[in-house]
């Protein structure tokens, strides 16, 4: 889908990139999906959004989105979107407004979330994963620096696959199964599953069975409101890498194809890795290796 863009969203991309490294931090986000995501991005208030707010990107393909020192926000992945010329749509998971671009709405849940407040100066980044508001997607975020030292974190186990018949989210037209799994707020409504009323404080707002289900499954996610102790990371970071599936390297597409061509109608960053499906050569850091293990075993 060809996109028009302005020349002065193309002047805040050079205005970004001229910037020097320790002035920016840049989120690479990779689809090891055996399908195409929607990957959405949403600024927290007080900061601009980013150069793009909502993306096609097929299996195997990395994006590179630069960002701003103190830049709040979440990153997400969307799935089983279709959208017209116009970027007007719908998505099975994760939509946002029915639009391409999400300019300024959020994930409609259940959806995985990246969440990170960036440090200004030598201020440090904070940052985690989120399945608060329910589940669709397995992700890792690594946080890359000069020196090292920083946590992985994330969900890599397919919530979905044992997610309780009360919480699934199912795709009715073609018998797809469960392509999402709800919050216990979301299903039930109730303050104490949402953390509200007089549950709105980490005293009376205790784990739930289910969001207790949602954290051994994933022991570094957020899986409530309060849950910071276990799930909030440090880090000065001059990269994020956000790998959606990242258990599935090298496992075949839906169309058994391997797209070796780069995206190259690009206009809000710029695609640094292709991933054959056949391939292995995706490099994975010693944190994120530590991560599937401790999910794992």
């Amino acid at each position: 889908m060809k996109t028009v863009v302005p020349f002065g969203f193309f002047l805040a991309i050079l205005v970004v990139l001229l910037l020097p490294d320790s002035y920016t931090c840049t989120f690479t986000i990779t689809n090891n999906c055996p399908y195409t995501i929607w990957p959405g991005t949403l600024a927290g208030a007080g900061t601009p959004q980013l150069l793009t707010t909502g993306f096609e990107l097929g299996s195997g393909l990395s994006v590179r989105i630069p960002s701003t020192p103190g830049w709040s926000g979440r990153i997400w992945a969307r799935t089983g979107c279709t959208f017209d010329q116009t970027g007007l749509g719908v998505c099975q998971t994760g939509d946002c407004g029915g639009r391409l671009e999400c300019s300024g709405a959020g994930a409609t849940p259940p959806a995985s979330l990246f969440e990170i407040t960036m440090g200004k100066g030598d201020d440090k980044d904070f940052y985690d994963v989120s399945i608060v508001d329910g589940y669709n997607l397995p992700l890792i975020a690594t946080p890359q620096t000069d020196i090292g030292g920083c946590n992985a974190t994330g969900c890599v186990y397919d919530l979905n696959l044992g997610c309780l018949k009360e919480l699934q989210v199912v795709q009715r037209l073609n018998e797809a199964g469960v392509i999402g799994c709800k919050s216990a707020c979301e299903a039930f409504a109730l303050d104490q599953y949402c953390c509200a009323g007089e549950f709105a404080n980490p005293n009376t707002c205790r784990p739930s069975v289910y969001s207790t289900i949602f954290k051994r499954a994933c022991p570094r996610a957020y899986s409530y409101a309060f849950d910071d102790g276990t799930s909030t990371f440090t880090c000065k970071a001059i990269e994020y890498n956000i790998t959606f599936c990242p258990t599935q390297i090298g496992m075949g597409r839906q169309d058994d194809g391997v797209n070796s061509e780069p995206l190259r109608d690009n206009s809000y960053g710029e695609v640094v890795a292709v991933v054959p499906s056949s391939s292995n050569n995706l490099a994975f850091p010693k944190s994120v290796i530590l991560l599937l293990i401790l999910t794992f075993f």
